[in-house]
């Protein structure tokens, strides 16, 4: 494993350990050459998925553009980058328990929302307004009395 600090391509082990529910190993390092200690993380690599666009055209699934979406939304909010990186972790495993080969880009963005909702409502309604693309204020305003009727009937349940 290559240094990120020295460039060296020789490093060892000190500390492995399971995280995110088994999914990675994260391995503490330390460089031979300038004894810096770093981080990496070991994942099953798997066949990665295309996504089906909304005019129909096909690009591979990619993560970091997931990231982006959610950090946008989330932008100012008090959540922290460990929850970010969970809750693109929670949209992926729903797409892997549902999905093989090819996946709607809609369905990811539902995915998103659904996770969203539960953790931060004003991030929710950011990236809902990006998502759904809403034309006018009325559209805008009938996902807020959404949101807010859902709220009332979860605290009269």
């Amino acid at each position: 494993m290559k240094c990120p600090y020295c460039g060296n391509e020789e490093s060892k082990v000190v500390d492995s350990r399971s995280v995110e529910d088994n999914s990675k190993i994260r391995r503490r390092r330390v460089c031979f050459h300038c004894q810096r200690r770093f981080t990496t993380y070991e994942t099953v690599e798997t066949i990665p998925f295309m996504v089906i666009k909304r005019n129909m055209g096909r690009e591979p699934y990619d993560r970091e553009k997931l990231t982006r979406g959610i950090l946008r939304a989330c932008e100012k909010r008090n959540i922290s980058a460990e929850q970010i990186i969970s809750i693109v972790n929670q949209v992926e495993s729903l797409i892997d328990s549902s999905y093989d080969g090819e996946i709607p880009s809609k369905v990811i963005g539902e995915y998103t929302m659904q996770v969203l909702k539960d953790i931060d409502e004003v991030a929710y309604v950011r990236f809902a307004s990006v998502y759904k693309q809403f034309k006018d204020i009325h559209s805008f305003l009938e996902e807020l009395n959404n949101l807010i009727s859902e709220e009332n009937r979860g605290a009269l349940i």
